[in-house]
């Protein structure tokens, strides 16, 4: 079979299971490996380590597939419906978290489907579908494939699809017929996502500092969250879409026809204080499946804590009690953060309460600034 039958069959059946935009590309050095390596040295990555630790891996698709010559890019839309209103106790979650699977569960089927295919086709070829996980620079083969461009946010637009779609990459050790490169970028002189972000993440247009993006922040970042951020994070408990919901470019973006990626009830947005009350094994059983799971307990409840500071009502004070005296120094010290906000008498009970019973100087600390806090607030 020759490349341009090959990729013609692959593309028909990526449509055929779901999969919404393909593009095929030759299995390079990516341009900008080089850009990404000083970005890990600027110390943007932050805690995830894991990206310096594979550092070299990402310099070519073989270390994903050993004789990697092409690869298929494939988009999978995941808009569903627009976010709600977002009331006092409640949080927000970024769109592609609000249904009860982790994509990359979805997406891997998918991906197996593709794999099963070409290898009915000639046994003897090559095969692995990754999604976000494997040492890829998937935005740069997504960009050879003329799938669409790196926006100034850092995320990949496609003019039709905009930027709610998910990434995955097939590679194969065979030669496809190659898309035309997406050379050009379409965002013009617009500054929407940049201007749009409330902790300043980006450093310049297409540079993100991940340590202060809400994202980051709230899915890898696992100790306590930086003072000077977190009256920024606003209500965000997982993720962030600020710097796509300003986006031109999705203002057309299509929805999902993927019921899996329907949003759930509660997730949209969702109710923060009865979680103060769950235990692990209670939290494992409501999101195992979830991207919620990623964060674990201590994180969504470090992270509700931090939104229900940022949205002081008097209903929240019974929660953050509980937060306070949690197992988790992790959630101890933003829930002292966040009584700290709340300017009730209550509060400042709970908080010296509190100080009396912690039992670690870094938690003390929290408690003590929250106690200054509201003492100059009812000065």
């Amino acid at each position: 079979m020759n490349p341009s039958q090959l990729t013609k069959l692959l593309k028909q059946e990526a449509a055929r299971v779901g999969f919404n935009i393909t593009g095929a590309c030759p299995a390079v050095t990516p341009a900008g490996f080089h850009q990404f390596v000083d970005w890990l040295e600027q110390g943007f990555a932050g805690e995830m380590t894991y990206l310096e630790d594979r550092k070299e891996a990402y310099q070519h698709p073989s270390h994903v597939l050993p004789d990697a010559t092409s690869i298929l890019m494939l988009g999978l839309n995941y808009q569903t419906a627009s976010p709600t209103h977002s009331p006092p106790g409640t949080g927000r979650i970024a769109r592609y978290a609000w249904s009860n699977v982790d994509y990359h569960d979805l997406v891997h089927k998918k991906l197996k489907q593709l794999k099963k295919f070409v290898k009915e086709l000639d046994p003897s070829i090559g095969v692995r579908g990754v999604v976000d996980t494997a040492p890829l620079l998937e935005r740069e083969f997504a960009e050879l494939a003329g799938i669409g461009w790196r926006a100034k946010n850092t995320l990949l637009i496609n003019k039709t699809a905009g930027s709610w779609f998910f990434l995955a990459a097939l590679l194969l050790d065979v030669p496809l017929q190659y898309d035309e490169p997406m050379n050009t970028s379409h965002c013009g002189t617009c500054t929407a996502c940049i201007d749009a972000c409330p902790t300043d993440a980006f450093v310049a247009p297409h540079v993100l500092d991940a340590t202060k993006c809400i994202s980051y922040l709230t899915i890898e970042h696992r100790t306590a969250l930086p003072n000077s951020l977190r009256s920024q994070m606003q209500d965000w408990i997982l993720g962030c879409d600020i710097c796509q919901e300003v986006c031109p470019w999705n203002r057309k973006a299509p929805l999902s026809h993927e019921a899996d990626f329907e949003p759930i009830e509660g997730h949209n947005p969702i109710e923060l204080r009865s979680l103060f009350k769950i235990t692990d094994e209670q939290f494992r059983e409501r999101f195992r499946k979830t991207p919620l799971w990623r964060p674990k307990r201590r994180g969504i409840l470090r992270n509700a804590a931090i939104a229900l500071g940022n949205k002081p009502h008097h209903e929240n004070l019974a929660a953050l009690a509980l937060g306070i005296s949690d197992c988790e120094p992790l959630v101890r010290g933003a829930s002292a953060w966040a009584l700290g906000a709340h300017r009730y008498d209550e509060a400042k009970e709970i908080l010296i309460k509190s100080q009396e019973q912690e039992p670690l100087i870094e938690i003390q600390q929290e408690i003590a600034e929250a106690i200054s806090r509201l003492s100059l607030d009812q000065q």
